[in-house]
């Protein structure tokens, strides 16, 4: 939003501040301020000259002899190369001697023959605009000599606003104003126009008549026939209007805004458009007809906008059209063939209230966006149309003339209205922490237009203005309204004390939280991969895809995670540990929606420790891949198995992954087709895990005392036949050793000389002890002796002599 400093204070007249303050306290509310752009700085040796006389030089087909006033004792001759200039008319002047804003110093010189004795300037040479193809004409009377800045309203500053979506009320130098005044709304007034002909009652003048869904008087009948996009339409037919240029106040004015002056009707709608903030539009009446519809366009329906462009209409979007035919994008932009141009009397003036949502699908239908449409989809405020209305016509009669009609048709199809809201004293202390009474908070809302009653129990009843409307529609609201105004820069800063949540942590973000914890522990990175996939690594097609190679949602995490390992073993990374939780996606869900589900991946591959020279590290082996596998089967509550079918993983080197009876990932080896890893590249790893809620589940934590007594170790060497695991035994030897068996694993597997029959020798050791007592070997024998029993039992496992 670009804001005229010069505006503002014309709003409101106690706005003396100057524009870096006037910006500093804006970003306090909530509206940063981008950049602070002086406009017609540095113009203060430009005059105002009136041309005299303007002929073709002699020897030059393309420039023109000029003789101007001024305003010293004697005209000046100036040689103009612009075709635009002509005698009578009053243009900026730079006398020799003068210099340009970019520091061009302007000396008398003789230019084909003919003596020029200073220049004659454009818009943009004055660094007023971008047109440079004529000279800027000056529309009204003026005195030869004057300043040019003064003449006509300069300098200004322009501040460009970061206005958020929510706040479309600061769409306006109006809702800028208010916010910036002392004293809020009350403390703005609209400026009278600086016009001999003000027009300053033919708004007031204008008797409006409202019905639904059709009303018709003065000439004209508007009738709303799509309810939704449109609640509220204004039509007033002023007749017998001058279309020309605007004057040189109003021009500076839009220029002031960034933009192009077009004619005076125009330059008036679009004048109340930035002053107040709705949007208005001027039909040529007599090119219109006298009968206005607002409905959905037509399949097949065409409309040439006012930018040239030819528009194929669909029912999407809501159009104003006459009685045959779309004239105009509702709320996005006129029609060529209804444009007010120097050959217009007739002029229909609307003003319309339009759906956000409508507006924002007609606009994407045509690929525009405008500064109607920019404010349509944020909301106006209802409470100002009539307001707007008549300023338009104040100031199209001011500066063109013209005779409004006595009465004008409003169809209307109601507007629900805004429900008041309870706003608590003690809820804004408890929010914001600063003592807060009613007494206080009415100073802070009620001047930008909040209205307050006392209620029960000390609250307030709040009514909310209609330009926030859309914005303030709950108590959490208005707190904020409370924070802003007040300013957060004078809240304290030193820690409080304060109570922890009630409400308990999502149980899988505390499982996702707690699996982060473990992987980097375990010197992993995490890596946060593209949901897109190319079509051979996901199911749901995108309907507009950013590219081919990302024209589906991906349905697993391994095909990302071994693109960004190939990315590092192009930059000659060997070891590699990366982990992801994420999102993946497949077709088949409600209503057509795709099904989501949270899944665990990680990738591994290089050597198990940073290489040093006094001892080399192995690589990454199956075995550690097994090992993280078991870990996280311990924590979710999962099971393994051999043999994965993954279109990843080597089935010989691979692990299925199950809940109970259902697959939950799989864990392995790399294929080497699923990858493009270079030749000194290690094997790759990797591992895929659906997260599910019961996953979440911790089983709470025992603490046990240290132990009091000794351990008693006992090693058994053991023939296992071949084919068993020695995973089997070691539950065996568990189950069977009793309740004084701390722990057993293996620690040695021999093969060789004394082994035969097919069998291996694997050696356990075994641990016992006792809470209370110390253990005598006796109650390690008897242990031992069942243990051996089992085994041979149930495996035929012998002890080796």
């Amino acid at each position: 939003m670009n804001v005229s400093v010069a505006w503002l204070r014309a709003l409101a007249a106690n706005l003396h501040e100057s524009p870096q303050e006037l910006a500093n306290r804006l970003a306090a509310y909530g509206a940063a301020v981008d950049e602070i752009a002086e406009i017609g700085g540095g113009l203060d040796g430009v005059i105002v000259a009136h041309v005299l006389e303007a002929r073709r030089h002699p020897d030059a087909d393309r420039l023109s002899l000029c003789v101007v006033d001024a305003g010293e004792d004697s005209p000046l001759q100036v040689v103009c190369g612009a075709p635009n200039v002509k005698a009578g008319a009053f243009y900026p002047f730079i006398p020799a001697g003068g210099t340009l804003p970019g520091g061009v110093q302007i000396r008398r010189a003789k230019i084909r023959g003919q003596e020029s004795n200073g220049m004659l300037c454009s818009a943009r040479e004055l660094g007023l605009g971008r047109d440079h193809e004529g000279i800027l004409e000056l529309h009204g009377e003026y005195r030869p000599g004057a300043g040019f800045p003064t003449s006509v309203g300069l300098p200004d500053t322009r501040l460009v606003v970061d206005v958020t979506p929510n706040r479309g009320d600061l769409l306006s130098h109006w809702g800028i104003a208010r916010e910036l005044a002392t004293g809020g709304e009350a403390a703005l007034s609209l400026p009278r126009f600086p016009t001999e002909n003000e027009g300053a009652r033919a708004g007031a003048e204008i008797g409006f008549v409202t019905g639904s869904p059709r009303v018709e008087t003065g000439g004209i009948s508007i009738t709303i026939e799509d309810t939704v996009g449109c609640v509220r339409y204004y039509g007033v037919a002023i007749r017998g209007v001058r279309v020309t240029p605007s004057p040189d106040w109003l021009a500076s004015r839009l220029r002031a805004v960034g933009l192009r002056p077009i004619n005076n009707v125009v330059d008036a709608t679009n004048y109340v458009l930035h002053e107040l903030g709705q949007p208005l539009h001027a039909f040529d009446l007599q090119k219109l007809g006298p009968a206005v519809v607002v409905r959905r366009a037509r399949a097949g329906e065409t409309l040439v906008t006012l930018d040239g462009k030819a528009h194929e209409l669909t029912p999407a979007s809501l159009v104003i059209a006459d009685a045959h035919r779309a004239v105009a994008l509702a709320g996005v932009m006129g029609g060529l063939d209804t444009e007010v141009g120097n050959e217009t009397v007739d002029v229909l003036l609307e003003c319309a209230l339009f759906d956000p949502r409508v507006t924002r699908d007609t606009r994407r239908a045509a690929g525009l966006s405008t500064d109607a449409s920019h404010r349509f989809e944020r909301g106006v405020d209802p409470d100002l149309m009539e307001r707007s209305v008549r300023r338009a016509i104040d100031l199209i009669v001011a500066l063109a003339g013209g005779t409004p009609a006595s009465s004008a048709p409003v169809v209307d199809v109601g507007i629900p209205p805004v429900p008041a809201i309870t706003l608590r004293p003690s809820r804004v202390r408890q929010v914001l922490g600063e003592e807060f009474e009613a007494e206080s908070i009415r100073p802070l809302l009620e001047p930008i237009g909040f209205r307050m009653r006392p209620v029960a129990d000390g609250a307030l009843s709040v009514l909310v203005p209609g330009h926030r409307r859309l914005d303030v529609t709950r108590e959490a609201d208005l707190v904020e309204e409370v924070a802003r105004r007040f300013g957060y820069d004078r809240f304290p800063d030193e820690l409080r004390a304060f109570r922890p949540s009630a409400v308990p942590d999502d149980p899988m973000a505390n499982l996702e939280s707690r699996l982060r914890e473990r992987f980097v522990g375990l010197g992993f990175l995490e890596a946060r991969t593209a949901a897109f996939a190319p079509e051979a690594a996901g199911d749901v097609v995108l309907l507009l895809p950013l590219s081919a190679a990302e024209s589906r949602l991906r349905r697993d995490l391994t095909h990302g995670l071994l693109r960004r390992v190939e990315t590092n073993f192009n930059r000659g990374a060997r070891a590699i540990r990366l982990f992801e939780i994420g999102t993946v996606f497949a077709p088949g869900g409600p209503d057509g929606i795709p099904r989501e589900a949270t899944r665990l991946a990680a990738v591994l591959t290089g050597p198990r420790s940073p290489a040093h020279w006094s001892d080399p590290s192995p690589t990454l082996d199956r075995w550690d891949l097994r090992g993280l596998l078991d870990e996280l089967a311990r924590v979710l509550h999962l099971e393994i198995t051999p043999g994965a079918d993954s279109a990843y993983a080597e089935s010989a080197d691979s692990w299925r992954v199950q809940r109970g009876t259902l697959a939950s990932g799989w864990g392995g080896r790399v294929r080497a087709t699923a990858i493009d890893a270079p030749p000194w590249a290690d094997p790759v790893f990797a591992l895929e895990l659906t997260l599910e809620l019961g996953m979440a589940t911790r089983e709470p934590q025992r603490f046990e005392a240290l132990p009091a007594f000794p351990a008693v170790e006992r090693d058994l060497a053991l023939l296992v036949p071949g084919g068993l695991h020695a995973e089997a035994v070691g539950l065996t030897i568990r189950a069977a050793a009793g309740p004084l068996l701390e722990d057993v694993w293996p620690f040695d597997v021999y093969r060789g000389e004394g082994v035969s029959g097919g069998r291996v020798s694997i050696a356990f050791r075994l641990r016992f002890r006792a809470p209370d007592r110390t253990l005598v070997d006796a109650d390690v024998d008897s242990a031992i002796e069942r243990v051996l029993k089992r085994l041979q039992e149930e495996h035929r496992v012998e002890r080796r002599a």
